[in-house]
């Protein structure tokens, strides 16, 4: 099966999926070991890991696509959905991007209707009108069918717009053929429930932060109706928090300031040692084995 049928599958299956945020190869890696079958490449993370930056748009396509066929190649079986922000221009940027992530196997694509160029503040979510982002979404849907990728059509137009214009949104992506549909920054459960109603049987998509007061709970938001979920913010910042403080600890030579660590032989069996010299082991010659 294909990522995309896989993840098909998946989301067919009973429960509720929650999918960890990843950006690079070891968290990809780590994921996978972990035992989770799919992760969100988020361009919040990706932005932080990269640029040490805010995620305001200053991620190029370049930029992510490389992040996740890092990801793809540390973990293979992890089904990926790639955050695709608004595809990098218009349609015809749209389109392009969903091929390029479907052919490097990407189990789904992320595209919203924030405008683009971005306004030169990080308050707000502007958004295009509804006839653009229509055409965005079926774009992509058209784009998609090349690979099977699955479409997740984001509305960032909640605050500017309304929950109506938001549902509405909701509604005419899902009459446009997108997979999966997700209502960013609903104000409260109503507007969960009107979102995933909008959705029309189809999957919505939820972010969720371990918690959090405003957000429900993984097995609230099953009963609100999502089917898929991801976590952005519980790995980024724990590693951030673990950075500081292990600088602090370096600047301060105080050991136990130092965050939690694995052992030397951990990390060698996180990052694959063993594996590697059992697959080089194959392909020894009889002058590598004598000089070892």
């Amino acid at each position: 099966m294909t990522p995309p049928e896989r993840l098909r599958a998946l989301l067919a299956e009973p429960g509720f999926v929650p999918m960890p945020a990843v950006w690079d190869g070891l968290t990809a890696k780590m994921t996978s070991a972990a035992g989770f079958r799919t992760a969100f490449l988020s361009g919040s993370c990706v932005a932080a890991s990269r640029l040490g930056g805010p995620d305001l748009d200053l991620l190029s396509f370049a930029e992510m696509f490389d992040s996740f066929n890092l990801a793809r190649a540390a973990a293979p079986e992890l089904l990926l959905l790639a955050d695709c922000d608004h595809g990098y221009g218009n349609v015809m940027n749209v389109q392009r991007t969903v091929r390029a992530y479907g052919r490097a196997g990407a189990a789904a694509v992320l595209i919203e209707d924030k405008v683009t160029p971005r306004a030169l503040t990080s308050a707000g979510k502007p958004t295009i009108t509804r006839d653009e982002a229509r055409m965005k979404i079926r774009a992509a849907v058209e784009a998609a069918k090349e690979s099977g990728v699955l479409v997740l059509a984001r509305t960032d137009c909640r605050p500017t717009l309304g929950i109506d214009e938001a549902v509405a949104r909701i509604e005419m992506y899902a009459e446009e053929g997108a997979d999966i549909l997700f209502l960013d920054s609903p104000a409260d459960r109503d507007e969960m429930l009107r979102a995933t109603a909008a959705a029309a049987g189809k999957p919505s998509f939820i972010v969720l932060v371990p918690g959090s007061k405003r957000l429900p709970t993984r097995k609230e938001a099953e009963v609100l109706g999502f089917k898929i979920g991801t976590y952005p913010q519980a790995t980024v910042s724990a590693v951030i928090g673990a950075i500081g403080q292990g600088l602090e600890a370096i600047r301060t030579e105080d050991v136990g300031a130092a965050p939690a660590t694995v052992a030397p032989r951990e990390m060698m069996d996180v990052l694959g040692y063993a594996d590697y010299d059992a697959e080089a082991s194959r392909f020894m010659t009889s002058s590598d084995a004598e000089s070892q």
